[in-house]
């Protein structure tokens, strides 16, 4: 069992990433003010002491604390710090991102550290950005200078503020939506102080509204961290820490992908080369701005170039680069910036329409600017920016792999390329089937604009290209059950004519709206199929063999000969009900197909 302690964005990340497992954890937090959605967690009010919070582990079976408390909250901290020594428990800590330390904010140790300064500084007129809570704290300044708090507005903030002696005339209430501008120009404080709260808690918007309006900016550093908790900083490293701690919590394991791989690879070479560190993991940023964690191996240094690989772990995805080892050469170039060649089992790009070149290596646009960043940050840290730099990823095999994928139809010739928009693969993932379709329909739009024709698959496919014998191959996509998927990227791409093949069993679920038509989502209604037979006016001892249906193929032999095309068209009608408004600015046609290849 999870016991998740909450109560922020990062407590509401939490809960959605354990809802996913569909299985029951706990979520605590101070109080009951917060909204947070959950189907399978428990939810807990009212603070855990030590003693409280060790009682609630021991009698719970709790295996991992997640703390997604506040980076101010201290004291609850050291509290889960206590027990979890106590109990052996393991503590993932659910961070926010923090910019850096910009040099023009004044930053402050501590509120007293604050205080010290805003008085030496001459600070006369305050505005505090800090939170209700910490009145109390800045109580030594308040009391002998003016100073406004900025408050939400609620009894509970007014009670407190009230209880710590602050005058009511001096706060200042939170508007949802309101600009820090406003407030900014209203009261014209000489400085603001506000904690160093992250991304997720306001600090930048507080930050640059200052900025703006030439007021300096005292920052309270936040607490250290108790040591011992590992720390990830969003939902796909967190549930990979899940994974970790919990084995048995999802039922399936997630990854990370090939972009991922090259990322930390080609990372893990430059540090070899310009630090002479040979790692045994690098953390990398991901395209939503979360920190991963990768083995990897450094495999050879010299003077010019090094090497490390990384072994491609797809968690439980049945991925044909699941184990294979991903390779980064990293060499000092005369050419200024970052290029990337083509390695052995990397393949090579043939044709317009995937966002490269044509004739270069198939690293797609995110893995590549992923690895960019990571280079240029280190050539950066390293007084070697600008500096010339060729990466040449390689895959041992790709090439052998490549064949059990889309490359060939793509015009990705000789390997694999290097994917993922998101750095994590998701077991069985629906997001990464769906974007192999938007990369396909790209290159379609690039070699033939005049027609797409989606199918389920390879058989409804080899039956509708005998109506189009002059289309090449890059114009046939499959959609697999993502029919309402791939009608959108129809659409955002700009065909004008779409054709789609369908067999009834997908036809009779989408003709009554299931865009997935996945046997998970949704399943076959023959109560649907029956009233679909009446409008065809199929014969009424037909109608009642529906009713007893395994597969919707058997309506082929179930309904009449004479009735077949007009229950065809009926079917259609439907389908095109639902269908046409996805694609307004093209004309789509619809083919339902049977086993045996004819097409109505």
């Amino acid at each position: 069992m999870i016991l998740i302690l909450g109560g922020t964005t990062e407590g509401r990340v939490a809960v959605k990433v354990a809802d996913e497992a569909g299985k029951p954890f706990y979520y605590s937090t101070r109080s009951d003010i917060q909204a947070v959605d959950s189907h399978n967690g428990v939810r807990l009010s009212g603070g855990l002491d030590l003693d409280s919070m060790t009682l609630f582990c021991c009698e719970h079976d709790i295996r991992l604390i997640i703390d997604a408390a506040h980076p101010f909250a201290k004291v609850l901290h050291d509290t889960v710090k206590k027990v979890s020594e106590q109990l052996g428990l393991p503590v993932v800590r659910l961070e926010r991102i923090f910019p850096e330390h910009d040099t023009d904010i004044i930053w402050c140790r501590d509120f007293d550290h604050a205080v010290m300064l805003m008085k030496q500084n001459g600070v006369s007129n305050l505005l505090a950005l800090t939170g209700v809570k910490t009145i109390a704290a800045l109580k030594p300044f308040w009391t002998d200078h003016d100073c406004h708090f900025r408050i939400l507005d609620r009894e509970e903030s007014l009670e407190l503020a009230t209880q710590q002696g602050f005058p009511a005339e001096r706060l200042v209430y939170y508007q949802h939506g309101e600009s820090e501008d406003t407030v900014l120009q209203q009261l014209k404080p000489d400085a603001v102080i506000t904690k160093e709260s992250g991304l997720s808690g306001g600090f930048q918007e507080k930050v640059d509204a200052a900025r703006c309006a030439g007021i300096p900016v005292y920052a309270v550093m936040r607490p250290q961290l108790p040591s011992g908790f590992e720390t990830v900083t969003g939902e796909h490293t967190l549930r990979r820490a899940i994974e970790k701690y919990i084995p048995d919590f999802y039922p399936l394991r997630s990854g990370y992908t090939t972009g991922s791989c090259a990322t930390a690879a080609s990372k893990a070479a430059l540090t070899a080369l310009l630090l002479g560190e040979e790692l045994s993991t690098t953390q990398i940023q991901i395209p939503d701005g979360e920190l991963l964690t990768i083995p990897v191996t450094v495999l050879q240094v010299t003077q010019d170039s090094a090497v490390a690989s990384v072994i491609k772990d797809a968690g439980d995805d049945p991925d044909v680069t699941n184990g294979c080892t991903v390779v980064s050469t990293v060499r000092f170039s005369d050419r200024p910036g970052i290029h990337f060649l083509q390695g052995d089992g990397v393949g090579r790009v043939t044709l317009p329409g995937l966002g490269l070149e044509v004739g270069e290596p198939a690293v797609n646009p995110v893995p590549r600017k992923m690895i960019e960043t990571e280079l240029a940050g280190l050539l950066a840290e390293t007084v070697r920016d600008g500096a010339g730099l060729d990466v040449t990823i390689s895959v041992p095999g790709g090439e052998e792999l490549a064949t059990h994928t889309f490359n060939p139809k793509l015009g990705i010739v000789g390997g694999i390329s290097i994917i993922g928009t998101s750095g994590i693969v998701r077991p069985f993932s629906s997001e990464a089937f769906v974007e192999a379709i938007r990369r396909e329909c790209e290159v379609a739009m690039a070699v033939c604009p005049d027609r797409l024709v989606i199918n389920s698959g390879a058989r409804s496919e080899r039956f509708v290209k005998a109506l189009y014998p002059e289309l090449p191959p890059q114009a046939y996509v499959h959609y697999g059950n993502y029919i309402g998927e791939t009608l959108k990227i129809a659409q955002e791409l700009g065909f004008r004519n779409v054709t789609m093949g369908i067999m009834m069993g997908k036809a009779v679920k989408l003709a009554q709206g299931n865009f997935d038509t996945h046997s998970r989502v949704v399943t076959m209604n023959r109560e649907f199929i029956r009233e679909m037979a009446q409008e065809a006016a199929v014969p009424q001892e037909c109608l009642a063999r529906i009713d007893s249906m395994v597969l919707a193929r058997e309506l082929w032999d179930l309904i009449p000969r004479d009735n077949l095309k007009t229950f065809c068209n009926v079917v259609r009608e439907h389908c095109h009900s639902f269908c046409d408004g996805l694609i307004p600015d093209g004309r789509l046609t619809i083919l339902i197909i049977t086993d045996q290849g004819q097409v109505f």
